[in-house]
């Protein structure tokens, strides 16, 4: 059973912080160093200060630091608990990448959601997780007793039951907190106080089925962090976790892909591979021409069609179309549930990842030999420029694939999905002190 239930968000007070625009941040994995940069010259109070804190020699460790910078800003005003419990409906305009013109609007809603194990079918996760992550996540909550970002939920609601009580909310003369990203997105919150509401909405969101479109990691760390507590005989705050909570059936849902870059394998060969990849995979070179991205997507698109490919470039004069041949998935993945057999992403990281690279499951989890990228761009300019030896350009999961694979417990590997656009942190806060 699902537990969703109003609370005091702490914000951003404008009259002593300033600027909303200036304090917001974009997840903390999401956060590169240039992002870093920028987020810490905009205000004293930048979230980033706090979520992606800048290595100071000066300081020994950096997330008890944070935490005090955190507490001080409560302590001066700067961040403030709302007057009443609630749940915060969000909307989020944006346009859609490579799409120009087209534009979408998410709704969701912000809430506490109770924890629950994996085994109590009532949370379901999608993909698997990175070691690292989750214990920078867990150092940081332990020190802040406090959560920043949201959790973002899928939920089935056919008839839009929970959208038709958040209409009222958002009927409002103006949103409670209105700002725009630095991609263009606007992303407004509603207060919703009125107690038949939240009350309707807490009881259709009982018997749901939460998947876990991305917070993955920040997930573990929470149950990591309740469990903890409750070893030491402490209940309560942190048996909860702030969350979106986003229809499934919503129109405004749009999923990119994250491509695979490869790098530091020793003894890597362009023609040793293409030869190992023929066992599985029917191979196409192209010879990559000016417009090397655009030209990579078209034959990416093209391929994709009828059935799992992946574009492999390694160089200027080194790029192939790779296509999964008709019957290797059943004979070379039988292992595999029939859901993750023609899963791009699913056929990647078995096949060519593990078998044809050596790149096992620990090394992935362990991010020794693979970084992500969400721009295909930068994931050919990181080839060209000799920072890795080889990428993989991918079309995105179907969210149908994320739904079906998730509920029937099958776990797609490591950033399968990227969910656009990203939940903004800073907009609400949960803090877990009394």
């Amino acid at each position: 059973m699902a537990e969703i239930k109003p609370f005091r968000a702490l914000h951003y007070e404008s009259q002593v912080a300033g600027d909303l625009k200036k304090l917001v941040t974009q997840p903390y994995d999401k956060i590169t160093p240039e992002m870093q940069a920028g987020y810490y010259a905009a205000s004293p109070y930048n979230l980033a200060r706090i979520i992606r804190r800048r290595i100071d020699p000066a300081e020994p460790d950096p997330y008890a630091a944070a935490a005090r910078e955190f507490r001080g800003w409560i302590e001066r005003g700067v961040l403030a608990p709302d007057d009443a419990p609630a749940l915060y409906p969000y909307d989020q305009e944006y346009f859609v990448p490579g799409q120009p013109g087209i534009r979408k609007r998410r709704r969701g809603f912000v809430g506490l959601c109770r924890l629950e194990d994996y085994s109590a079918r009532v949370v379901y996760r999608h993909e698997e997780t990175l070691s690292g992550p989750k214990a920078d996540r867990l150092a940081l909550l332990r020190a802040t007793r406090a959560h920043f970002g949201q959790i973002f939920f899928l939920y089935s609601d056919p008839e839009g039951v929970v959208e038709r009580e958040l209409a009222g909310a958002t009927r409002q003369p103006a949103p409670w907190e209105s700002v725009e990203d630095e991609y263009g997105t606007r992303h407004e919150v509603w207060r919703l106080t009125e107690g038949g509401a939240v009350a309707r909405i807490e009881n259709a969101m009982r018997e749901r089925k939460l998947v876990i479109a991305d917070g993955h990691h920040r997930y573990e760390t929470a149950l990591a962090y309740r469990n903890s507590q409750r070893a030491e005989g402490k209940a309560g705050a942190s048996d909860y976790v702030m969350a979106t909570f986003v229809r499934m059936e919503s129109d405004g849902l749009v999923i990119l892909p994250t491509h695979r870059v490869v790098h530091g394998l020793e003894g890597f060969e362009w023609r040793k591979f293409l030869s190992a990849a023929k066992a599985f995979f029917e191979v196409r070179e192209l010879a990559l021409q000016p417009n090397g991205a655009r030209q990579l997507r078209a034959e990416l698109d093209q391929a994709g069609a009828s059935g799992p490919a992946f574009v492999a470039c390694a160089g200027p004069d080194r790029a192939a179309v790779l296509k999964l041949q008709d019957n290797a998935a059943d004979s070379s993945l039988a292992d595999a549930r029939p859901g993750l057999r023609r899963l791009d992403v699913f056929v990647l990281h078995r096949l060519l990842l593990e078998r044809v690279l050596g790149i096992d499951r620990d090394a992935v989890r362990e991010e020794k030999n693979l970084d992500y990228e969400r721009e295909m761009d930068r994931a050919v300019r990181a080839v060209l420029e000799g920072k890795a030896q080889i990428c993989f350009l991918l079309n995105p999961t179907p969210i149908e694939a994320v739904r079906d694979n998730a509920l029937a417990g099958q776990v797609m590997p490591q950033k399968s999905t990227d969910f656009y656009p990203k939940l903004l942190s800073g907009l609400t806060i949960f803090d877990l002190e009394p």
